[in-house]
């Protein structure tokens, strides 16, 4: 057996030791680099991301070294939801390192959310400065606060003097323009965040268009934090392009392709577009636990048909010799029907 120890900036990365076989046939530095240093987030998608899908992608797929639960947004009112509660609950999270998310542009409704996940039990609250949507963008909260860097400041000198939790930050590189976030980086320098992600598009792109990778890179250049890429990771071949030009990072951020390609952190941190054997057997039981959580969840045949269309609007991408599924799936009308459309779709050939 070969020990081996790493040690590098502890901004950037904490210590690690890992064991190798002697017979492998990778390279010890091969395989930290390929595999190790790796770190996959999942990005929360509001509708989506909830602790039932968490915990079921977890259970099938894995490969996820964190995951980030959609926002929590109080609308004026220092009050949290009950559906918003059941998400974060650690009773109702079997994922690693859960981070819970708050959307604000008040410092006051900053920390009542930071108390009240303190209390918890977690250390950590991301600040949404990414979602892109107009109906809370020109609110001004999301990407529609990245254009007012004194409020950013503002917000976080005030939870950073009152609040001992953790903060980390996910952003767009702007909402109006992509020079937005050259303004905002100088004011996140000035505080001890635990990390960046950002999502190299302006908010008015919604997920339209190709991703900034100049702004991203030219971010990378003026930031001293250990930046987290986030935005259009679909497949292997795409993060092996993204990789070889951002070679100093090692933290990456996965949301819709998380949710198209189930498959995808096992097979990025395996470093091999190679599909398991057993992929339709493994999607048919996430499907299955997934759509069974949801039946107990939600009230009414068409609720629950609505919510599992929503999601074979992505993980129909997979399928690509059943091009006529979603149609299928948007018509069933009852979970009978319904099962047999899904099932004509898993048992069709062509899954990539």
């Amino acid at each position: 057996m070969i020990n081996v120890t790493i040690s590098v900036d502890p901004k950037k990365i904490k210590w690690r030791s890992v064991t190798l076989r002697k017979e492998s046939c990778i390279t010890p530095y091969l395989w930290i680099n390929s595999i190790i240093m790796i770190k996959l987030y999942s990005s929360p998608l509001q509708g989506f991301t909830d602790f039932r899908f968490r915990n079921a992608f977890q259970k099938y797929f894995g490969g996820v070294d964190q995951y980030m639960a959609p926002y929590i947004r109080l609308n004026g009112k220092m009050e949290i939801k009950a559906s918003v509660k059941r998400d974060i609950l650690p009773e109702n999270n079997c994922t690693p390192d859960l981070i819970p998310q708050v959307i604000t542009k008040d410092a006051g409704e900053f920390l009542f959310v930071a108390e009240f996940v303190q209390n918890l039990g977690y250390k950590e609250l991301n600040w949404n400065l990414g979602c892109p949507y107009p109906m809370v963008a020109k609110r001004g909260m999301g990407s529609g606060l990245l254009s007012k860097p004194g409020l950013i400041d503002e917000v976080l000198h005030i939870v950073s003097n009152e609040s001992d939790i953790k903060v980390s930050v996910k952003m767009r590189l702007g909402y109006e323009s992509a020079n937005e976030i050259y303004d905002v980086l100088p004011v996140l320098e000035k505080f001890e965040l635990e990390n960046i992600s950002i999502h190299p598009r302006i908010g008015k792109q919604l997920y339209k268009g190709e991703v900034d990778l100049d702004s991203f890179e030219n971010c990378l250049k003026q930031s001293s934090y250990p930046l987290i890429y986030n935005g259009d990771i679909t497949s292997v071949r795409v993060f092996r392009s993204l990789k070889e030009r951002f070679n100093s990072i090692d933290h990456w951020m996965i949301g819709r392709g998380l949710i198209a390609d189930p498959f995808l952190p096992t097979m990025i941190k395996a470093d091999s577009p190679i599909y398991p054997e057993d992929r339709f057997e493994k999607f048919n039981k996430f499907h299955d636990s997934l759509f069974s959580s949801y039946k107990e969840a939600l009230s009414g045949t068409k609720h629950v048909l609505l919510r599992m269309y929503q999601f074979w609007e992505y993980f129909i991408l997979s399928f690509p010799g059943s091009p006529k599924g979603l149609k299928m799936i948007k018509k069933t009308k009852d979970f009978a029907s319904y099962n047999k459309v899904v099932q004509n779709i898993i048992n069709s050939e062509g899954y990539r």
